[in-house]
């Protein structure tokens, strides 16, 4: 029979000599020990060692007290690590841990928030942990993301730490949010159903006492009703507020004063008074203002949270857009005919485990799962939730189609060109994760703030009762417990981030991703916005028109040189003169040792011969350039070295909106730029076109940098508008960068925005929402310090009730999540501009 090990006989001299741990006798030379309650206990190998000391970080040092024997070996845990350790497999990480060199990466979701120091305590839990690089919580959405060291921490031991602090935490799943969605929704209710009817009930008995005479009701008459009063009282206390008291436990644990720690105390205070007032048979019972407080603020938190979960529908929409499950054809090689995969067989096999080039069957009506290109077949995608355009779009053979949309046409195949991680869904969702956790400057005041004010109510509390009880002692009591409850920090907390959540996933189904938390803040306050050329204002499918030869060079030479110096480059011109050497010519030629020059070209061997393709500068640091007329549209030369070989004329068209999105932007009263590496005729051209009355041409990426720099300077604030894929430099150099692409394209954009819908009105779209946001979040922050200033003091002076301080606290934290969710608006799920259409 294994010996007992307690508490008790944990310290003995016998004890000394076997493992802590698993109790086997410590070995000669044991060098292994584990501080655990401030005492080094003695291991017997490095596995006991190891998970003990998981064990301690994960605050879990109970397990050792009140164990009832000693572990069977190394691998043993407590129950609540064992449960955890499950998602420390490779198998189970698969699907939500992204990798960053040596660092981890996942997104959490998190149970039991209520306030913003949750949000705070939560984050410091995290980030005090070995081996994390960062913690960031975003309250609204209930979501955390954390990078860490796997070599010195496990993910298990991250979400124990979690679970030791007070809150649950599990690897994000779209399924489980939803399910924890519902009990959450489920508990609220019961709660507040609770209270509500014991509210109604004690205020029946609590009425006569208000409205009769003095003396006119017999005592026993109103002690009865005092008991029966006091009765209905218990289960409020102990049941509806009990999220009350264990979050301010929980905060005082931590070392930590949230807004559960004057909630618990006005409701303990009012109700142990009025117990023992019952008890003995005199004096004051509040027993209608605690029920009616905990009811009031549990109808505020429940509406406040499903004003959050509105906030953030945008980001599970995405969360939830991927199918669990997707059609795997196997046995089918790559060039694979028509009947081939008529005939194939097929598997269902998780989104998770798709690879690149699997071959995907996807019936009509049925979700893509991954990003992914068109093999056999036609049909028509939808991609509404991805770019917020209802209209279905056409997808052929060689077609790209992002992961979430739906096959709204006929069957397809397609081939999986990336993973589910790095599909666009996922990686939309990550984006705006990001910038949910980057806190804009007036919320990191406001959390300031809110963190110091509970102190200071605290203390004011005290203040208050020592002045009441010298005046007069009857009265000091229920008006320290009003100012305790009539306070509301929360509404300071909760200012800035509803505002935020609610504005972010209004512009998200427009098609606007904000991947930056200050990118709604700075674009309120642009005063000039600079627009890039090829692939923003226009089309960015620019097609050849025009190839002027020198030397002795032939088309088709010329053209299939370009398309190999082009070969894997990602600029529309570059694409376009692939395409146009794929149309003309039958030979191809390999081009080595390639290196880009970013905005300016490329330079390769080709044959054994250095060439260059690009801009005019660019080729003619090489060679000199044969006199050309002015270019009616962008223009690439080729040169060897010493000699130009060809000239290539392409022209893109503008797009549909670009001059009414100008004329828009300009009605907002911002300066619009054009800043292009373009031939400056042709950009001054294109600049009399749109009504651009300032334009810049020939710009290298340098130039373009310095230019920016230069406005910002003279006190300029600027918004740099660019494809993303070129414009990297000048888009981090600007105060708000947008990037005009598709979802593919995002993993190599440096912008704050980007514009996920080919519509360039969602640009005026975001400059108004961001307006309209920075109004919203002043008149929140202004609410919540009026009332405030207003609330304490009157509660300190006496004015105030209990139940109406119960009334004003919920209200106002009510008010400024309303407020908030007037950005949202009627018309948030679709219409160009939604809720900001002017």
């Amino acid at each position: 029979m294994p010996e007992r090990v307690t508490a008790t006989t944990a310290t003995t001299a016998t004890d000394a000599r076997r493992c802590y741990h698993c109790a086997l006798a410590l070995p000669p030379g044991a060098h292994w020990f584990t501080s655990i309650d401030g005492v080094r206990r003695p291991m017997c190998c490095a596995g006991c060692q190891a998970v003990s000391q998981a064990i301690v970080d994960a605050g879990l040092d109970d397990y050792y007290r009140h164990r009832s024997a000693p572990a069977s070996g190394p691998e043993a845990l407590p129950p609540q690590l064992a449960d955890l350790a499950q998602f420390d497999t490779p198998e189970a990480q698969r699907g939500f841990v992204r990798r960053d060199g040596e660092l981890a990466e996942a997104t959490l979701m998190l149970e039991g928030m209520r306030c913003g120091a949750c949000q705070w305590l939560v984050e410091r839990a995290l980030a005090a942990q070995p081996g994390v690089a960062r913690a960031a919580v975003n309250f609204a959405t209930e979501r955390a993301i954390v990078r860490w060291d796997p070599q010195r921490t496990r993910l298990s031991q991250l979400l124990a730490r979690v679970a030791a602090v007070g809150y649950h935490a599990r690897p994000f799943d779209a399924r489980a949010r939803e399910a924890q969605i519902a009990r959450t929704s489920r508990a609220m209710s019961r709660r507040l159903f609770v209270a509500g009817i014991a509210m109604m009930q004690v205020m029946m008995y609590a009425l006569p006492g208000y409205t009769a005479e003095p003396g006119e009701i017999e005592w026993p008459h109103a002690l009865l009703m005092r008991w029966a009063s006091f009765v209905l009282t218990i289960p409020v206390v102990l049941y509806s507020a009990q999220p009350f008291f264990a979050g301010a436990v929980r905060d005082l644990r931590a070392r930590s004063l949230g807004m559960d720690v004057p909630v618990a105390l006005g409701i303990g205070a009012a109700f142990a008074a009025s117990a023992w007032a019952t008890v003995i048979g005199r004096g004051e019972v509040y027993f209608d203002s605690v029920t009616m407080f905990v009811f009031l603020l549990l109808g505020a938190r429940h509406l406040e949270w499903v004003a959050r979960r509105r906030a953030s529908r945008a980001v599970d929409a995405l969360s939830a857009a991927t199918p669990e499950h997707a059609t795997r054809l196997v046995g089918i090689g790559q060039g694979a005919s028509p009947a081939d995969l008529a005939a194939a067989a097929a598997e269902s096999v998780p989104a998770a485990r798709i690879a690149v080039g699997d071959l995907l069957f996807v019936a009509a009506g049925e979700r893509v799962a991954v990003d992914a290109a068109v093999v056999a077949g036609s049909t028509e995608i939808d991609q509404s939730l991805l770019t917020g355009e209802s209209a279905p779009v056409p997808r052929a053979p060689g077609d790209e189609v992002p992961g979430g949309s739906i096959n709204a046409g006929s069957p397809v195949v397609l081939r999986a060109t990336r993973t589910l991680a790095e599909s666009a869904p996922s990686m939309i969702e990550r984006l705006i994760e990001r910038a949910a956790l980057e806190r804009p400057a007036a919320q990191m005041l406001a959390d300031r703030v809110a963190s110091w004010f509970v102190l200071l109510l605290l203390a004011a509390a005290v203040a208050v009762f020592a002045s009441w009880w010298w005046l007069e002692p009857a009265r000091a009591l229920p008006i320290a417990i009003t100012v305790l409850v009539v306070s509301c920090p929360c509404a300071l907390s909760l200012a800035t981030p509803a505002a935020i959540a609610a504005a972010t996933g209004a512009v998200t189904r427009q098609g606007v991703l904000v991947t930056s938390g200050r990118a709604l803040e700075t674009a309120a306050r642009c005063t000039d916005v600079v627009f890039d050329k090829t692939g923003t204002l226009t089309e960015g499918r620019p097609r050849l028109v025009e190839v002027d030869l020198f030397g002795g060079t032939g088309r088709e030479r010329a053209l299939a040189l370009a398309a190999a110096l082009e070969s894997g480059a990602t600029h529309p011109l570059a694409a376009a003169l692939r395409a146009a050497r794929g149309a003309e010519a039958a030979t191809g030629a390999v081009a080595l040792d390639i290196r880009h020059a970013p905005g300016e070209g490329v330079e390769a061997r080709v044959d054994g011969v250095a060439l260059r393709l690009g801009s005019a500068g660019f080729a003619g640091q090489w060679a000199d350039l044969p006199h050309a007329r002015a270019p009616a549209g962008s223009q690439a030369w080729l040169v060897a070295r010493g000699r130009a070989l060809a000239r290539f004329e392409l022209r893109d068209a503008l797009r549909v909106d670009a001059r009414a999105t100008i004329d828009a932007l300009g009605t907002l009263g911002l300066r619009v730029h054009l800043l292009s590496g373009d031939h400056p005729s042709v950009v001054a051209r294109l600049a009399a076109q749109l009504g651009i009355d300032r334009a810049s041409g020939g710009a290298t990426p340098s130039g373009k940098v310095e230019h920016l720099r230069a406005m910002q300077r003279e006190g300029a604030v600027v918004m740099m508008v660019g494809d993303g894929v070129n414009d990297a430099p000048v888009l981090a150099a600007a105060d708000v960068s947008v990037a005009v692409g598709d979802a593919s394209a995002l993993a190599r954009t440096a912008a704050d925005t980007v514009l996920l819908s080919p519509r360039l009105d969602r640009l005026v779209m975001l400059v108004e929402g961001a307006r309209r946001t920075r109004r919203v979040i002043g008149q929140n922050l202004a609410w919540a310090g009026a009332y405030n200033a207003v609330a304490i003091p009157a509660a300190a002076l006496g004015w105030v009730a209990p139940w109406v301080a119960a009334l004003g606290m919920s209200a106002s934290s009510l008010l400024v999540a309303a407020n908030a969710l007037r950005l949202l608006g009627p018309g948030a799920r679709g219409g160009a501009g939604g809720p900001w259409k002017r």
